[in-house]
């Protein structure tokens, strides 16, 4: 007979009964209803994708024939993947709606372990996003600069990697940094600011579509794969970076005023938004001019160059680096609430989960915040990339493993929402998640395998042995005092 302790063993698993009661001491403030989280949602969703992605893929690069106006399968292919995974988040969800997101479904469901891989590993993909999409919105900023006569120094607008004589992107750390303010406000101020900024996005996204509707030429749709399905299919593990963002969204669950009813609709609604106008736009773009004319690096403003509308043209530059903001406000949102769940748990220090009287974790903010300023102010936006999709695809197998595990583990469990055909559409995630992972670099899951070894390192040394759920911790009578005072 074992006579292991299931307490010390590294697959112990969080009851859900004990995450209610942390959820009323969190600290945490619930002031996000439907429309907020929804706005969050597609805030994180919506932005490098139409005024990025959708003209590189379409035209090509180098390295990549262009698929055209195939471009439009590429995103639905990537979206059906993300669909998968975003059913398997609304049911968990709705059933925990807690700050952890990906990394409390996994310790809930898989063990301490999984969790802690998903939760060290989500610290570094969004954060790594967050300077991705900073070091994009400087790049707009110094053109808009130069199209109306004002020149930066170049070295304070790139990085010594990029060969132009930079020395810093001043630009992208100011920008972090003003995320980074905007979020320490407090989740009241974050939730207004975002639900505006989206909806001038929104808003701006149909204008684009209304006005160049007009402007499609039906011969730029011939040929409409110019390099077949083969293309397509790469184009789609592109794309991907493009359509989650729900995912970073969930980690505000525990803000939201009725999480359990509110974060599966949100989630799902985010989605839906989001790809239909993702599917309008790609069509709208590749009708009105021909792929190969597309401008890789700002495709709508390319295209109403073509057409004779340069003023739209740069409206529409100037709103692209709104809109992209906000998909900076999320991902920095998701890191901040995941290091926080991780660290109220014990694997962490308890320092880190500290509130202040907005409600906010300020510590992590910060730290998250400066953390993205420096990759977004050294490095290129080459390596910087290659730090994100990896991860999130892995969390998203996570998920879709951990919904059907606890279907059938735990059928009692309250759910608001619970997703069609199981374990058929989870397991589809699985698949497409997986495979997409393995269109990506080798040098990638290099990366991927160095910082989990790290964390690997961190969870033996310190999570292991303070986790709230080791009896042995020297946090552990946190979490009676907490359970006595419920």
């Amino acid at each position: 007979m074992s006579t292991t302790d299931p307490s010390q063993s590294i697959l112990r698993r969080k009851p859900i009964d004990d995450i209610e009661v942390e959820n009323k001491h969190s600290g945490l403030f619930k002031s996000l209803g439907l429309w907020q989280l929804t706005a969050i949602g597609v805030g994180g969703i919506i932005g490098v994708g139409i005024f990025s992605l959708a003209g590189l893929v379409a035209h090509g690069s180098a390295d990549t024939p262009g698929v055209g106006p195939a471009v439009l399968f590429s995103f639905l292919i990537a979206g059906l993947a993300s669909a998968a995974a975003a059913l398997s988040y609304a049911e968990f969800a709705g059933m925990i709606p807690r700050a952890g997101s990906a990394y409390t479904y996994g310790y809930v469901a898989l063990g301490e372990i999984i969790g802690w891989f998903i939760g060290w590993d989500l610290l570094l993909e969004y954060i790594a996003i967050v300077a991705v999409v900073a070091i994009g919105i400087s790049g707009y900023f110094d053109a808009f600069l130069s199209g109306i006569g004002i020149h930066m120094p170049v070295w304070m607008t790139s990085t010594p990697d990029e060969g132009k004589g930079g020395i810093i992107n001043l630009p992208a750390i100011l920008v972090c940094l003003l995320v980074t303010w905007i979020l320490s406000r407090g989740t009241k101020t974050f939730g207004r600011f975002e639900l505006i900024a989206v909806a001038v996005k929104v808003v701006l996204i149909l204008f684009i579509i209304g006005l160049g509707v007009f402007y499609i030429n039906t011969e730029n749709f011939n040929p409409f794969m110019p390099s077949g399905f083969g293309p397509v299919l790469a184009g789609s593990a592109t794309v991907f970076f493009a359509v989650f963002g729900y995912d970073a969204m969930s980690t505000a669950a525990e803000e939201a005023t009725d999480g359990k009813k509110h974060m599966p609709k949100a989630i799902i609604l985010s989605l839906i938004i989001a790809m239909l106008l993702y599917v309008a736009a790609t069509l709208v773009l590749t009708g009105m001019q021909n792929y190969k004319d597309i401008d890789p690096a700002a495709g709508f403003a390319s295209a109403f160059q073509g057409v004779g509308l340069p003023v739209i043209a740069t409206i529409i530059s100037v709103f692209a680096v709104l809109s992209i903001l906000t998909v900076m406000l999320t991902f920095l949102l998701g890191v901040t609430r995941v290091w926080f769940s991780m660290s109220r748990d014990g694997l962490l220090p308890g320092w880190f989960s500290k509130t202040d009287r907005h409600g906010t974790p300020q510590r992590v903010t910060w730290i998250g915040g400066i953390a993205s300023a420096l990759l977004a102010g050294v490095f290129p936006i080459k390596a910087v990339a290659d730090l994100t999709n990896i991860g999130i695809l892995a969390a998203f197998v996570v998920v879709c493993v951990s919904v059907i595990i606890f279907r059938y583990t735990k059928p009692e469990a309250p759910r608001t929402f619970r997703l069609p055909l199981m374990p058929v559409v989870p397991a589809f995630g699985v698949l497409a998640s997986a495979f997409l992972m393995f269109q990506l670099h080798w040098e990638t899951w290099l990366r991927f395998f160095v910082w989990l070894v790290i964390g690997l390192v961190i969870y033996f040394a310190y999570g292991k042995r303070h986790s709230l759920m080791n009896p042995n911790s020297p946090r552990h009578d946190e979490a009676v005092e907490m359970h006595t005072q419920v």
